[in-house]
């Protein structure tokens, strides 16, 4: 950073440099232009008024030197005399613009390019009273030869100036680090110590950056502690019956009941595992997932369906009713969805109870409702619910082989659906959970119910 600073700082400077040599080469020479326009003018009017005393054009050489060059020129063109040449050997000069425009108004001018390298000759014509043209010249430096002329006192001028700079650059930036580098070393109190106010919303960003990864840390600690824990379970289950087979402790009429053991909890530790990694996967956020328009209504049926053998074991009854509801969404995380719902549904329930799964579009959203009469959920724990590996009642959990993910892995999907998600329960009563998501937007008006 210190090092973009300076780099900056000096670029500026010499840049300023450059700019002011060429602004200031450009007013003066404009300046010197329009003087020795003025003199040259002059000095013809001057002139002009001395021929009338003359009597023989040769005596114009009286007032020439090296820098004014003199002409006289009879309204044919032909030239009479030429200070700087034999007026035998020029050529007609009744087409130069100058000429015309002085036998036209009286007096005329223009700027040519000199054969004399740097330089441009500037002419001035007046009229005669005799119908003659008076024509003066001179040479005048042009921007480019003034400006390299000029040059090396720009050099040297501009070496002292980037040298001033580069010592003030270092200067500065240092001291405009400096409080920065300090505000580093005290991150906890960096807010209420930043030197400069543009800096406190980076600040802020970084302490809202800063307390998110930790609670993520915290988050993947525990969840870490978590699984380790429920992989623990069904291993040493299974562990310690397959030992007890294995050693011969078991009595052969007790081995069925065994092996059902470690049937049951090699199942449990497949869910468990499969629902992990669900969960890994919807962490990572993947971008490939390909969505389209998805009927909420059609993936509670198919809900219905898969768990139709569940429910009857569970003494269950599973209904689904409401309107198409179009959402944008992943087939494969919707059906997810509504299939853990209705499974925690099922689950925390209680023989002859009910599930019912409920479609329903108004103000743009479409919702998916799925609604028991079961245990209910007591309003302590409602809040935590949709957290890893959290359950209301554990002793129950065991008994229905839930893994405490469920509900976790809907929280996920719902936000990558933009979803919303809403929970109302009572103890002994039931629990109530909707998921609003954003109607579809190609789709037709959806039929309220």
């Amino acid at each position: 950073m210190e090092e973009k600073i300076n780099f900056r700082f000096l670029f500026i400077g010499l840049l300023s440099i450059l700019l002011t040599a060429v602004s200031i080469t450009m007013v003066f020479h404009n300046a010197f232009q329009e003087q020795a326009k003025e003199d040259l003018q002059n000095s013809a009017a001057i002139i002009a008024k001395s021929t009338l005393f003359l009597s023989d054009p040769e005596q114009l050489a009286e007032y020439s030197n090296d820098k004014l060059r003199i002409t006289l020129i009879a309204s044919d063109g032909q030239v009479q005399y030429e200070s700087s040449a034999d007026e035998a050997q020029m050529e007609n000069h009744l087409s130069r613009p100058e000429i015309q425009a002085a036998l036209q108004s009286g007096s005329g001018e223009s700027l040519r390019q000199s054969t004399t390298l740097g330089y441009d000759t500037y002419y001035y014509a007046l009229r005669l009273q005799d119908g003659k043209v008076l024509r003066v010249a001179i040479e005048i430096r042009n921007m480019y030869s003034i400006f390299e002329k000029a040059l090396p006192s720009v050099i040297l001028i501009g070496f002292l100036i980037l040298l001033v700079s580069v010592l003030l650059s270092s200067l500065l930036t240092k001291r405009l680090i400096k409080p920065i580098e300090v505000m580093a070393q005290h991150m906890d109190t960096m807010e209420e110590n930043t030197p400069y106010k543009e800096l406190i919303p980076f600040v802020r960003t970084i302490k809202e950056q800063q307390k998110k990864k930790m609670e993520t840390a915290q988050m993947r600690q525990e969840f870490t502690a978590n699984v380790s824990h429920e992989l623990k379970t069904p291993l040493t289950s299974i562990s310690g019956y397959a030992e007890m087979i294995e050693t011969g402790i078991a009595k052969p009429e007790d081995i069925p009941v065994f092996a059902e053991k470690i049937h049951s909890e090699s199942q449990r530790l497949l869910e468990l595992i499969g629902d992990i990694m669900k969960l890994s996967e919807l962490d990572e956020g993947r971008k490939d997932l390909f969505f389209e328009q998805i009927d909420l209504l059609q993936v509670a049926q198919e809900t219905q369906n898969r768990l139709q053998l569940q429910a009857q074991r569970a003494e269950v009854s599973v209904t689904v009713e409401g309107v198409p509801a179009p959402v944008n969404g992943n087939l494969k995380l919707l059906n997810e969805l509504a299939f853990n719902l209705c499974d925690n549904a099922i689950r925390y329930n209680h023989p002859g109870g009910s599930v019912a799964m409920r479609t329903v579009c108004e103000e743009g959203r479409a919702m998916l409702i799925v609604s028991d009469n079961g245990i209910g959920i007591a309003p302590d724990y409602q809040s935590r619910v949709f957290e890893r590996f959290y359950r209301v009642d554990k002793s129950r959990s065991k008994e229905t082989g839930g893994t405490g993910l469920g509900l976790a892995i809907v929280k996920h999907i719902a936000i990558q659906h933009h979803a919303l998600l809403s929970l109302n329960s009572k103890p002994g009563e039931g629990t109530k959970i909707t998921v609003s998501f954003p109607l579809f937007q190609k789709a037709a008006d959806c039929q309220q119910q």
